[in-house]
């Protein structure tokens, strides 16, 4: 009876020992000029990160016990700013080419996406919004901590009307059959086809229930895609309106690709908040948007050395040279109408393009100064990002900010980016320190 109470006794005070919960680890950032996201100006502080959270932030030197869940860090006067944000990103097609989308199954995409989300991190990007794709399966493994890269922020398959910019199928498949199944493309996620007021709220509902945090919609023509000439608007007003409202059943938002007045015009009435591209709009249009409070997601593409390469002579280059001589007037209307911007990349089917990432960023400096552009890559695209309201998956603490309480997503800096833009473009030498919610998943600093 005594060998069994103390073997009892043993197992309890054993299972409550390993019950303790571990130390969180903690970085101390000392000595650092703190960019916070929102101020033009470098503040001299020590940063103390406990967990994934921002824990102090000080003017005085802070000390800690050097113990095993500790990691010190001298700053040496380099500047640390918030994670990036790309607040229009696809994982899925940044590095595929379009003949791998259309003849590879989802898993293979997705390897390849983990692969270019990683790159992204270590380019400094800690957080995107994917804004078209099934990156759910990419999203989980990367918050589980299996696979390394960004925050993702889903908006799974992309809804497109037939002969939309999300409509890929053979140039053979109309009339449609309905009995017959969907392609694979919609099979799979990427995008969806629907017509009609019913089609646009059941497959809407869909993909919220995957757990989309806002829809992607197509609201105008393209330019990669063949069937839609870039006049095109694309779904009724009623359809619109009829996205709009489920997305507003569901507390978020929806974000339509659009690049003229009609379609964008449209869109704005039926109370969609974030116009992705816009690169054809109209300086009315653009006073519209910021009556309403709407977002301009406008990706800096110029008909440049970093042009998407679309065949000389075929209709989609046609579109994009159209579409990229608008980018200087619109940047202009919007920065004069104080319209809310964001800013991203849109990379589609490109590895070598996807690695300027951070380039496209610093190409900003062309119409803003590098505080306008690095305040609009982490705090107002944070900003963006928090319009999903409760289907945020990352709702511990604000992103974009180095403030406390705050998601611990943190870049150190060899230079200040508010006096040289250009740092931002080349992650590989000027970003020493790369971390993510807490975790640091490169340290090159000396």
């Amino acid at each position: 009876m005594k060998n069994s109470f103390l073997a009892s006794l043993l197992w309890f005070i054993s299972v409550g020992l390993f019950a303790q919960e571990k130390p969180k680890p903690i970085t101390l950032f000392a000595n650092v000029q703190v960019f916070d996201g929102t101020s033009d100006k470098l503040i001299k502080a020590d940063v103390l990160v406990e967990g994934n959270l921002i824990k102090q932030i000080s003017k005085e030197p802070l000390m800690v016990i050097q113990t095993d869940n500790v990691t010190m860090i001298d700053g040496g006067g380099r500047t640390l700013m918030p994670g990036l944000i790309d607040a229009h990103w696809h994982s899925l097609l940044a590095t595929l080419s379009l003949a791998e989308l259309m003849t590879n199954d989802l898993a293979y995409m997705s390897l390849k996406g983990a692969i270019a989300n990683e790159a992204a991190l270590m380019r400094g990007f800690t957080t995107v919004r994917d804004i078209g794709g099934n990156v759910f399966s990419i999203k989980k493994a990367t918050d589980e901590g299996i696979i390394n890269g960004p925050r993702i922020y889903p908006s799974g398959a992309v809804i497109s009307q037939t002969s939309g910019h999300g409509d890929f199928r053979s140039p053979l498949t109309v009339p449609e059959n309905p009995g017959q199944p969907l392609d694979y493309l919609q099979q799979s996620g990427m995008g969806i086809i629907a017509d009609g007021v019913p089609a646009v709220i059941k497959r809407s509902r869909e993909i919220l229930r995957r757990g989309a945090s806002q829809l992607k919609v197509m609201a105008g023509g393209g330019v990669s895609s063949n069937f839609d000439p870039l006049d095109v608007t694309q779904y009724t007003f009623a359809e619109m309106s009829a996205l709009v409202e489920v997305a507003n059943t569901w507390n978020t938002y929806i974000a339509v690709h659009a690049f003229t007045d009609t379609a964008v015009k449209q869109a704005l009435e039926a109370g969609v908040k974030s116009i992705e591209h816009g690169h054809l709009l109209g300086e009315d249009v653009i006073k519209l948007m910021a009556e309403k409070g709407a977002w301009l997601s406008m990706q800096p593409i110029l008909d440049d050395e970093d042009a998407i390469s679309f065949p000389e002579g075929s209709p989609n280059r046609a579109k994009f040279i159209t579409v990229t001589a608008g980018t200087d007037k619109v940047y202009g209307y919007a920065k004069k109408h104080g319209v809310k911007i964001a800013w991203g990349t849109d990379t589609l089917f490109d590895e070598g393009l996807a690695a300027k990432q951070g380039k496209q960023l610093a190409k900003m400096k062309r119409w803003f100064t590098p505080f306008e552009v690095l305040k609009m890559a982490t705090h107002d695209n944070a900003e963006l990002l928090a319009l999903s309201g409760p289907r945020n998956p990352y709702q511990q603490g604000p992103l974009g900010v180095i403030k406390e309480g705050a998601y611990a997503d943190l870049i150190l800096v060899s230079g200040n980016p508010l006096e040289d833009l250009d740092l931002v473009a080349d992650a590989a030498n000027n970003f020493l320190i790369i971390m993510k919610d807490g975790k640091i998943y490169k340290n090159t600093i000396n």
